[in-house]
């Protein structure tokens, strides 16, 4: 082995030699259990981020995680044609590269530059994939935009349109103005604006007096339909049913009375715009108002702005008010900070507008997913829990979803119109005399090809595909909490409406990447971290620890470079420890471990059960999704249990011929395992560990580790446990007193516990060799009046006669304080212990574990109040 791990030079090796064995694909006629997970599917626009390495990486741990247990584990891959957000890239690239062309687009030209694009960022995306070792199946990869599955995409719109859950309507949606089209709401930005808050006067028709309304958007008042007062504000209630003047138009709009007024907002009365305002469309539907728009697609007002058509709107709100304010109309205009939404894709002012739009009749759909849920059998499990409930809440309030786009790049909608009879055709195919129609320009929102994910990826609508027939439904859905409405809720709708059946067994949220100070990464605080250029100073391995090793579910993470290099020190720490390892094997070691085979020594049945209870932990927190447990368990035991102790005890087994077989045997065996179930986290550095041990082409053809049983003495755990605690303490005495190694020290044991008595040669063994020093005597009671330095451990205290000097008063303080500390530590047990409900509610090992803390805990305050004692 290298004398340092190098990341470059083993990473792209490691992958290409995975994917030369055909390890990721999927055999779905395997008579092994399923397990699957489809690859939420980035967008075209561009190269992954960090948010798309955390989401890989936690899927590849656990399908890793399965595969090593014994699953037959399919990851799908898969990218999707992202309409809004790839036009606007392509359009800005065409815009850079080619001015020209850009000022007289056309369709076909668009799509010609579109698919380059896409060709370009597909190689992109897969290599970054590949950088970041995710064991996809390219076998069974997937685009949005594939011939089969834009053929299910049609499918699944007509039989919606059939089932009379799609229709036509005209609606208020979020309109973008630059790209004159609907975009959904996880597609608006509000961003917090000083703007300005304008009070406008509106006198009744008799213009005896007037009433004011305060508005932000006063360019749309040439769409005004009316005043509306709370029925409950007193102050109006003699206005209602009249009529004012519009100060913008000198039209008559009524005044009308709705509960939805804020009386406490400005002067209590609002201006009712039903074509340019959620709200306001409301109300008009309620009202039965007319519903015109002032404004054109563009953003531009229209003829009913009158002398003011064919200005920009913002442009118009500045005419107008200054227009109104020379008749005195304006009765005073307000500095306000308010949310505004702007186009994610764009960054321009969305504007509510009405317009005619297919949509999906989205109560049906709630029904039937507040249904599901309702079964503890069927129902989707979410981690955590609470967005279970964010979820149900949402789809009690589901309004139905506009599913149609002004663009060019997506799904059409397959829907024909015929020019002479105006019929209209829906089908999957174009009609016959498809010449005598014209088809429906608009194409499908993103987000419909994406709900379908689950079912497009394992080939449905075959339901006789081998994958779907054995993969469906797939087992965990990872993604973040941004998405949950907007495309979980969507696929548990497709699933349950094609399939019968929930698309998914379990979800698992995760939060958002924020930086190092918690802030949203984004473009406008230059603060993105690209994964690439962290890999390539850190490798894969670290950066996936990094994630993984912080992931809680449903919880933000902050980026921290320290915690990169925390992840690569570990890595170092393996890769050091193993090259140890095999270097000390002699050349005709036998790899297979037999524990009947060879005499294990304390040190040897230590670690083995170490060994056995950080399986246990492992994959019981592995299937609760508690990665950061997982990790902290893991870590701990290469840095402390193996490479700290482990390692430097058996230095000393390996000098004896008698003990040095079981030991060489237990060293290899037990980094074997550890890098089996640090493989899903470390891909990289566990496999090419293991390609130096003589076992399988590849450790992903390994099993898992299980828990084993072994016939050892019960003494081990508590021997190490006292070796190592005096050896910790002669190092602490050694180097707090400046006490050189050469200088052998002797050491009186306080302990009434007989294993110290039966067990001294032996300790000795490994004091003398790693400490220098060597237990003369053990007794119940000090040895000695004379001078000496005393540390406690557990179940004893540790004595060494010295000639320096040692200060009595301030060896008092210390042990005052550590009885401070232990007495504190058994009232906590004591509360625990005596708390019926955590007796009655707590794991029997939780309750065990604090019993023995107790009763340990006791025991040391008893030898620190000897010391005390003795020292007053």
């Amino acid at each position: 082995m290298e004398t340092k791990y190098n990341h470059k030079t083993i990473e792209a090796k490691s992958y290409q030699k995975w994917l030369d064995e055909k390890l990721f694909v999927a055999s779905a006629e395997s008579k092994k259990p399923k397990f699957c997970i489809v690859l939420p599917p980035p967008n075209i626009t561009g190269q992954l981020h960090l948010g798309h390495a955390w989401d890989g990486t936690i899927q590849d741990a656990l399908i890793r995680y399965k595969r090593l247990q014994g699953f037959e584990t399919l990851f799908v891959p898969g990218i999707d044609h992202a309409g809004i957000a790839t036009q606007v890239k392509v359009l800005e690239e065409i815009k850079k590269i080619q001015p020209d062309v850009w000022k007289n687009l056309d369709q076909k030209t668009f799509f010609d530059y579109a698919w380059k694009w896409k060709d370009k960022y597909y190689q992109v995306i897969h290599e970054q994939w590949a950088n970041l070792g995710l064991s996809l199946d390219y076998t069974r990869e997937k685009f949005t935009l594939d011939q089969d599955v834009s053929q299910a995409v049609r499918k699944v719109f007509v039989d919606l349109y059939n089932k009379k859950l799609i229709y036509q309507g005209t609606k208020i949606v979020n309109w973008d103005p630059l790209l004159k089209t609907a975009i959904s709401n996880i597609e608006v930005n509000y961003q917090e604006v000083k703007g300005k808050l304008y009070y406008l006067k509106y006198y009744l028709e008799d213009k005896s007096s007037y009433l004011v309304v305060a508005t932000t958007r006063p360019e749309t008042m040439f769409a005004d339909q009316a005043l509306v007062v709370n029925s409950k504000d007193e102050r109006y209630q003699k206005f209602v049913n009249k009529k004012v003047i519009n100060p913008a138009n000198q039209g008559l709009i009524p005044i009308i009375s709705d509960d939805y007024v804020d009386v406490s907002f400005a002067t209590g009365i609002m201006k009712c715009t039903p074509g340019h305002d959620f709200n306001d469309y409301q109300i008009g539907l309620n009202h039965k108002l007319a519903m015109p728009i002032c404004l054109d697609e563009a953003g531009v007002v229209n003829q009913l702005g009158g002398k003011y058509a064919g200005q920009d709107r913002f442009l118009c709100r500045k005419n107008l008010i200054s227009d109104l304010q020379k008749i005195q109309l304006v009765e005073k205009i307000e500095e306000y900070v308010h949310q505004v939404g702007y186009s994610e894709r764009t960054n321009v002012v969305v504007e509510p507008y009405l317009s005619k739009q297919w949509f999906i009749n989205m109560n049906p759909v709630a029904q039937m997913i507040l249904k599901n849920q309702a079964d503890e059998k069927d129902k989707v499990d979410f981690f955590p829990e609470f967005f279970e409930e964010q979820l149900l809440k949402w789809v009690n309030n589901i309004q139905d979803w506009c599913i149609s786009r002004q663009l060019w790049w997506g799904h059409r909608i397959p829907v024909w119109y015929h020019k002479q009879t105006k019929e209209v055709y829906v089908g999957v195919e174009a009609p016959n005399n498809v010449a005598d129609y014209e088809q429906e320009t608009d194409v499908l929102d993103t987000w419909f090809s994406s709900a379908l994910w689950p079912l497009l990826t394992l080939n449905w609508p075959n339901e006789d595909a081998v994958e779907f027939k054995n993969f469906y439904p797939i087992n965990v859905l990872v993604t973040a909490y941004d998405i949950l409405f907007f495309w979980v809720v969507r696929m548990m709708f497709m699933g349950l409406e094609f399939t019968a059946t929930k698309p998914f067994q379990h979800v698992l949220i995760h939060g958002l990447i924020r930086d190092e100070q918690g802030r949203k990464m984004s473009k406008s605080l230059n603060n993105g971290i690209d994964p690439i250029a962290v890999i390539d100073e850190y490798g894969a391995d670290a950066l996936r620890y990094f994630l993984i090793s912080n992931s809680a579910p449903g919880q933000d993470l902050r980026f921290s470079k320290i915690k990169i290099e925390a992840a690569w020190n570990l890595i170092n720490k393996l890769w050091n420890a193993a090259r140890y390892v095999l270097l000390n094997l002699p050349e005709d070691f036998n790899y297979q471990f037999d524990a009947n085979a060879v005499k294990f020594s304390f040190i040897d049945q230590w670690v083995l059960t170490e060994l056995n209870q950080l399986i246990s932990k492992v994959e019981k927190s592995m299937d609760e999704f508690d990665f950061i447990s997982v990790s902290h368990e893991l870590s701990n035991f290469i840095w402390n249990q193996y490479c700290s102790w482990y390692i430097e005890l058996s230095k000393v087994n390996l000098q004896n011929k008698e003990l040095a077989v079981a030991s060489i045997s237990t060293l290899i065996y037990v980094l074997k395992q550890v890098i089996i179930m640090l493989h899903p986290f470390l891909p990289f550095v566990t496999e090419e560990i293991y390609q130096k041990m003589k076992y399988q082409s590849s450790i992903l053809l390994e099993n898992y580790p299980k828990v084993e049983s072994y016939n050892f003495e019960c003494n081990a755990e508590v021997f190490v446990k006292n070796l190592i605690e005096i050896i910790s303490a002669v190092r602490e005495i050694r180097n707090q007193f400046g006490l050189a190694f050469k200088t052998k020290l002797d050491l009186h044991i306080i302990s009434d516990q007989d294993l110290f008595k039966a067990e001294k040669d032996q300790l000795n063994k490994y004091l003398l060799k790693l400490t220098n020093s060597e237990i003369v005597s053990i007794d119940i009671a000090s040895f000695t009046k004379e001078k000496k330095i005393s540390k406690i451990i557990s179940n004893a205290v540790v004595e060494i006669k010295t000639e320096l000097a040692v200060d009595k008063d301030k060896e008092l303080v210390k042990f005052k304080k550590q009885l401070d500390k232990i007495t504190l530590e058994i009232e906590k047990c004591e509360i625990l212990l005596n708390n019926q409900q955590f007796i009655s509610k707590a794991a029997p090992e939780k309750v065990k574990f604090q019993q023995e803390k107790l009763a340990q805990n006791q025991k040391q305050k008893e030898l620190i109040l000897r010391k005390i004692k003795e020292l007053s």
